[in-house]
């Protein structure tokens, strides 16, 4: 074989594989998750009426909606459940989301965003990182986790592909679930219907029928 043609060869599979990691370095999780996105309002949400009822694991499961809710958001950090409970099959999935000035800032401030146990935390190395965007409690007011239940299976299938750095719409119902089953078993979740509260409670259990990628 030509060495030339060879020499040639090499540098073009060695260029690929550079390129393709450079790729995965800004499109991937890690990179995307410190994008930002300016100009994301506050979420909107309206009074609401009506329920669903469904079958789960011999659960009766019903889903009460408390508010329309359509949101806005980045995903600043997501988070699988696949533990077996009913939570996890529910909501396999919480989705940490950031909007205002939180979004809009978040490639400049370090929040190292995490999620477990059905909690989202942030943390800085400093508390004056956080001036931009309103202090602790604007941090708070402009982020959330949500507890994400799928209407069908189509929202199912996109909510599995949303990756921290996407920006969404979501559109459904923020939702209170009673769970019961024959032998006395029960399962409750309540959802956060403000922006404002922190701690225990303060997530939103989201009913989502709709999900858009906006970029």
């Amino acid at each position: 074989m030509n060495s030339i043609f060879k020499d040639n060869r090499v540098r073009a599979i060695i260029f690929i594989l550079i390129a393709g990691a450079l790729i995965f370095y800004f499109k991937g999780s890690s990179g995307d998750a410190r994008r930002s996105v300016a100009g994301i309002g506050e979420p909107k949400q309206e009074k609401a009426k009506g329920s669903t009822t469904l079958q789960m694991d011999d659960f009766k499961v019903d889903i009460s909606y408390l508010y329309s809710y359509d949101i806005e958001a980045l995903v600043v950090h997501t988070k699988n459940y696949t533990g077996g409970t009913l939570g996890d099959k529910l909501a396999p999935k919480d989705l940490a989301l950031a909007w205002g000035k939180v979004a809009e800032y978040n490639d400049r401030i370090d929040f190292n965003w995490s999620q477990n146990g059905r909690w989202y935390y942030w943390k800085t190395d400093t508390y004056a990182e956080l001036n931009p965007v309103g202090g602790v409690s604007g941090v708070s007011k402009c982020s959330a986790n949500n507890h994400i239940i799928g209407a069908n299976d189509a929202v199912r299938a996109s909510v599995k592909k949303i990756k921290a750095g996407d920006h969404i719409r979501m559109k459904g119902y923020l939702v209170n679930i009673n769970a019961s089953r024959p032998d006395g078993a029960t399962f409750y979740w309540y959802s956060s219907t403000t922006r404002d509260d922190t701690g225990d409670g303060s997530c939103e259990v989201f009913y989502v029928t709709d999900v858009t990628l906006l970029d």
